[in-house]
């Protein structure tokens, strides 16, 4: 059991960083740093919007219009950050 929390804590973690490099990906792509024409960059961003919009899709519907600001993201790492917490605050003492 101790080995099936430490995946889950690996996968939030792996998770999170898609996010982060998801979120600065699109900032570069905005401010036109980087060039989705480059077949490279675009299929990093490809991967990267295929791994997180599932879940960020619920949240975009459900926060209001803040016009350019994607605040989704944040949301989405807070939550997975507590509940990995909440996981390890429930079935960690037991194993322990």
């Amino acid at each position: 059991m101790k080995s099936l929390l430490i995946l889950v804590d690996s996968v939030v973690s792996i998770y999170i960083w898609i996010l982060i490099i998801n979120a600065i990906l699109s900032w570069l792509i905005a401010f036109n740093v980087l060039n989705t024409s480059n077949r490279l960059v675009y299929s990093l961003l490809d991967v990267s919007y295929k791994m997180t919009d599932p879940l960020l899709r619920p949240i975009r519907n459900f926060l209001p219009n803040l016009g350019g600001i994607d605040i989704s993201p944040v949301i989405l790492i807070l939550l997975l950050m507590f509940l990995r917490n909440l996981v390890f605050e429930f079935l960690a003492p037991t194993m322990f």
